[in-house]
């Protein structure tokens, strides 16, 4: 079962999770276009946004990939590497 996560952006509008990074940071980008990202992090002051490139989601999301490789973590890694391919391949 795949659980999708989405936020209101207050200017660009719906927002889509790609997937959750470390230290409590996930992945968004625009519902539509899928050329505009950010880290959100929720914390005690609210969900912060921050954006990101293009090319820097995407190392972000290696990244990811890396990790979950070196822990074992095989099925979340198929998730995140089929995400990866739609999102950037």
């Amino acid at each position: 079962m795949t659980t999708e996560a989405y936020l209101n952006h207050p200017t660009f509008g719906l927002l889509y999770r790609v997937c959750v990074l470390e230290n409590g940071e996930e992945l968004f980008s625009t519902l539509y276009a899928q050329r505009l990202f950010f880290v959100v992090t929720v914390g005690n002051q609210g969900i912060q946004f921050d954006p990101v490139s293009r090319a820097d989601a995407r190392l972000l999301l290696e990244g990811r990939l890396r990790s979950l490789r070196r822990f074992g973590q095989s099925e979340e890694f198929q998730k995140v590497q089929k995400t990866y391919q739609q999102t950037f391949q």
